[in-house]
Parts: structure tokens; C-alpha cells; sequence
């Protein structure tokens, strides 16, 4: 019914207010009376619980980074049965993001193409939704994905990933470091060794007990990500989250035009898998098999997540199949595993 519901209906509307529009009925799903029937119908087997970074996930699956950008649905994205939610990008002042249209479908490909540039109301605002989100009796694992403001120079990265830090970590059940949206000038350029391991180091010390991870980019070589992967076991982080969306083109199916027209961003779903698979592969033969790696790029299926699984992730995320598969997806993955 709701692939039905998406050829017929929601893909003939702008990406971003069908997105608003789903929003909506996410966070309805989440309201105290209503929470107890959806979980029931959604709830992980318990022969699925994951233990790591000193906390247990119900389920492996969950929802990456990018669709609850200002913690608003977590309680109902929890209730679908998404194991953990990674709000955010959250950055320490608020900030519109980048004009729009910024969203953009291509449909052939099961991919989105977005340049949203972490529109977001900003840590102050976030923090009070995530507190209220984590007492909750029942409720996702909670993690917080934090990014560089955009009018902040990169010089003072640091000073600015620390306000974000100090606070949300003290909400958050585990904290990312995000130095690989394509969509904010510079930030990319984070992911030098020279740069990022003062950042990270910095992170890891004002979060305290909470667990810190670093995201990284599917277009880094093979050599930049076994250096960051080094980096992260030296200052010991708590592990990598494995991909955020990437730069290429190569390989679409859908019309040369329509990829044209959507311009510039960062390009996520189906087209991502083969990359972010072989980077999973990559940074587990080199970390080894206890430190926490999330992979995330093109898994739609549970047997896709079941791949990534057995090729070392420790949880997996996915974003873009949500917007194809509708609202019981994490239901029919969780089933499938």
C-alpha cells in the first residue's frame, strides 16, 4: 500500500514538505497513548539485542543521522522499531541551512540527493527534546550527531564542536563527530589527520563518559580512512560511523538530466552500498573486532543488513530506504533478521 501510496501520491510532492508530512504522523506515533500498540506490532526479537559502547541496543538496525535533525520524533521513530536514533546534524548556533530546493529524488536509483547544510534550530533548542526523549521507560538508544556551524571560520572548528558537546553529551547516549557532510564549506577538510585529532581528542575529554565516534566520508581513499582508523584506536574513540553520503554520480540509471538538475550535495541510498561495504571491510580488517564500527550507506533489506553484519558491523543504519519503504521498514527488517 504505501509504495502504492508513493508512486501515486507522495512522489508527485516536493521532497522536503513530504517529508514534513510524514514527520508528522511520526510524532503522533509517539505520543504516550498511542507508543504502547505501534511498539507492539514493531518490537525487535530480543535474540537481536547488541551490547556495545557500554549500552544495549534492542535491535542492530537503526535510523542514521538526517531525517530527525531537530530531536522531535524520537519516540515515535523508537515505537516503529528503529533499535537507536542518531538525531541531528545539530550545530551549536541555529542556522536555516541552505536555500531551497536543497532535496531532490532520484527514483530510478532508490537514491536522494540533498544539500541541506544542517538546517537545524541549533544545541541549545535540541538538548531540553533529547533530555525529555531519554527518560522515557521505553525509547531508542539515543545518539547525538553534531557538525561544524557554517559562518564559524575552520579555525575555530574546535571551539564550536565543543559548545555542542558541552551541551548535548550530557543527554546523549553516545555522541558523533560529523567531519563529512559535503554540504558545509570546509568541513570536509576536517578529516585531516593534522586537524581532526585535536578535534576528536577535545571531543572525547569535554563528553566524559560518553561514548564519541567519528563519521567519515565514502570519498576518502582507502589510505585517508586506514589513517583515520589508526587515529581513532590511538586516542581511543569509541569507534567509526561508516558512511555519510558521497560526491560521485558514477553509475546512476536515472536521466542525466534529472541528476543534472539536482545539482550539488551529497548523494545517498542504493548507489552508496558497494562503497560503503567495502569500507566496512576496510576499517574492520584494521581495527580489529572490538571496536564499535556503524555502517550505513544503500542497506533497503534485511538480508542487506544481515550482509553488513557479517561483515563486521557492529549496528547498522539506514535513512534513504525509509523514505521508499514507508513507515514499517524497520518492522519488516527487524522480521527479516
Amino acid at each position: 500500500m504505501y509504495r502504492l501510496l508513493f508512486r501515486l501520491v507522495l512522489s508527485r510532492f516536493d521532497p522536503e514538505t513530504a517529508h514534513h508530512l510524514a514527520f508528522v504522523v511520526i510524532r503522533i506515533l509517539g505520543w504516550p497513548l498511542l507508543r504502547p500498540l505501534t511498539r507492539a506490532l514493531t518490537r525487535p526479537a530480543a535474540a537481536h539485542e547488541v551490547r556495545t559502547l557500554g549500552l544495549l541496543f534492542p535491535s542492530p538496525f537503526g535510523l542514521a543521522a538526517g531525517f530527525d535533525k531537530e530531536a522531535l520524533g524520537i519516540a515515535g521513530l523508537g515505537a516503529l522499531g528503529f533499535g537507536h536514533v542518531e538525531v541531528g546534524t545539530i550545530t551549536a548556533r541555529p542556522q536555516p541551512g541552505n536555500p531551497k530546493p536543497r532535496l531532490f529524488r532520484l527514483i530510478p536509483d532508490r537514491a536522494v540527493v540533498n544539500r541541506m547544510g544542517f538546517n537545524n534550530a541549533g544545541a541549545v533548542a535540541a538538548a531540553p527534546r533529547i533530555a525529555r526523549a531519554r527518560r522515557a521507560r521505553i525509547r531508542p538508544v539515543i545518539g547525538v550527531n553534531i557538525g561544524k556551524t557554517k559562518v564559524v571560520p575552520v579555525e575555530e572548528a574546535i571551539e564550536d564542536y565543543l559548545v555542542s558537546t558541552r551541551l548535548l553529551a550530557p543527554h546523549a547516549d553516545y555522541l558523533v563527530v560529523n567531519v563529512s557532510s559535503p554540504n558545509t564549506p570546509g568541513l570536509r577538510g576536517l578529516q585531516e589527520l593534522d586537524k581532526l585529532e585535536p578535534l576528536l581528542t577535545a571531543v572525547r575529554d569535554a563528553a566524559g563518559e560518553v561514548p564519541v565516534l567519528v563519521k567519515i566520508a565514502p570519498d576518502l581513499t582507502d589510505d585517508q580512512a586506514l589513517r583515520i582508523a589508526e587515529l581513532v584506536q590511538r586516542i581511543r574513540l569509541a569507534g567509526i560511523v561508516a558512511t555519510n553520503t558521497t560526491l560521485s554520480r558514477e553509475g546512476l540509471t536515472t536521466d542525466a538530466a534529472v541528476v543534472a538538475a539536482a545539482g550539488e550535495g551529497g548523494l545517498s541510498g542504493a548507489p552508496l552500498a558497494a562503497r560503503s561495504l567495502a569500507m566496512l571491510r576496510l576499517l574492520r580488517e584494521t581495527v580489529g573486532p572490538e571496536l564499535c564500527l556503524i555502517s550505513v550507506g544503500g542497506v533497503t533489506t534485511a538480508a542487506e543488513v544481515r550482509e553488513r553484519l557479517d561483515a563486521g558491523a557492529t549496528l547498522v543504519q539506514g535513512y534513504t530506504a525509509f523514505l521508499y519503504e514507508g513507515p514499517f521498514w524497520a518492522r519488516a527488517v527487524n522480521r527479516g533478521l
